[in-house]
């Protein structure tokens, strides 16, 4: 992969959706596990515990500033919360195809994230799906992450060098203030 804004861009099925598909590195059981592990899933997005049943409690915890080995700033407007977590509730699960959980970052309206996995050969076709974004800052900023966070992740899986997440992040997010509407 050459950098993560080469990579396809989310589209919005509805105004309050963001989805992003992404063809991975296999097997899916490999996937599966860099979504549901917390060591793993720390090494491309947050760590933290998710009890896999329908109802169970997700708790994620960003260290975004150690996805990456090449040291950076952390921009100015994150550096009061070093280590931002989330709580939510698993919504669908569908063991090595269906993740769904409630993403809540302390406002009162809760978004639903749901990752579909689709083995395609000896690769797997992820399809991230972040609905009821009611909010446009809101929309551009998880915009910037999910594609920076899945960049890493695709990176992580094929052994590559992961690129530096807070100025990929800056990037993609001014790139998706662009694309999505104001209206």
């Amino acid at each position: 992969m050459g950098t993560a804004t080469d990579t396809s861009f989310a589209t919005t099925p509805e105004p309050t959706t963001l989805r992003f598909v992404r063809t991975l590195p296999g097997p899916i059981e490999r996937v599966w596990a860099y979504l549901t592990e917390s060591a793993k899933r720390g090494q491309w997005l947050a760590s933290g515990d998710m009890d896999l049943r329908v109802g169970g409690d997700v708790y994620l915890e960003w260290h975004n500033d150690e996805l990456s080995a090449a040291p950076e700033e952390t921009p100015e407007r994150y550096r009061g919360d070093k280590h931002p977590s989330m709580r939510g509730h698993i919504t669908r699960l569908e063991t090595m195809r269906l993740l769904a959980y409630t993403w809540s970052e302390g406002s009162e309206e809760e978004s639903e994230v749901s990752f579909e996995l689709t083995p395609r050969g000896d690769q797997v076709e992820l399809v991230l799906t972040h609905q009821r974004l009611t909010d446009r800052r809101n929309r551009v900023e998880a915009a910037g992450g999910w594609h920076t966070h899945l960049a890493i992740l695709e990176q992580v899986l094929s052994g590559d060098e992961v690129i530096p997440f807070w100025s990929t992040f800056e990037q993609l997010e001014r790139e998706y203030d662009r694309r999505i509407s104001r209206g």
